[in-house]
């Protein structure tokens, strides 16, 4: 089913996309993991699949959070979860550039928001709403 693996004489390189994706810290747990395939916010190779699906390495891993897809190229197959540190061995990330751009977006929009019952802006205020609309 996949190639021999170095680390495993015995198996080749091949693990589950939902413990994959807890491995490499893309999600917290595992069955958050599950959910979102289960929802179809996890794609590999462009396809919508199961939880128990294989992946290889050179798959292409994508998983959508708040509404932008982030695109990630296997790799190497870990063990078992991993520091964080160690995550750039296993993964590379392939996000376009229009959904980084759309990312940016939401952070600047999210700093746009004003607390419920904190009054009208002020002038100032206004003035710098005004400048970051006109530069997006």
């Amino acid at each position: 089913m996949g190639r021999p693996c170095s680390r495993h004489t015995d198996r080749t390189c091949t693990l589950r996309i939902d413990k994959f994706i807890w491995c490499v810290r893309l999600a917290k747990t595992r069955s958050l993991a599950s959910e979102w395939i289960q929802k179809e916010l996890v794609q590999l190779n462009n396809e919508v699949c199961k939880p128990s699906r294989s992946i290889q390495p050179q798959d292409l891993v994508s998983l959508k959070k708040l509404g932008i897809w982030y695109s990630y190229r296997v790799l190497d197959i870990p063990k078992s979860r991993m520091a964080a540190a160690k995550v750039p061995l296993f993964l590379t990330d392939e996000t376009a550039p229009g959904e980084r751009e759309k990312e940016e977006f939401l952070r600047i929009m999210k700093s746009m928001q004003r607390d419920k019952g904190s009054g009208r802006p002020t002038k100032k205020d206004r003035r710098d709403i005004d400048r970051l609309s006109e530069e997006l």
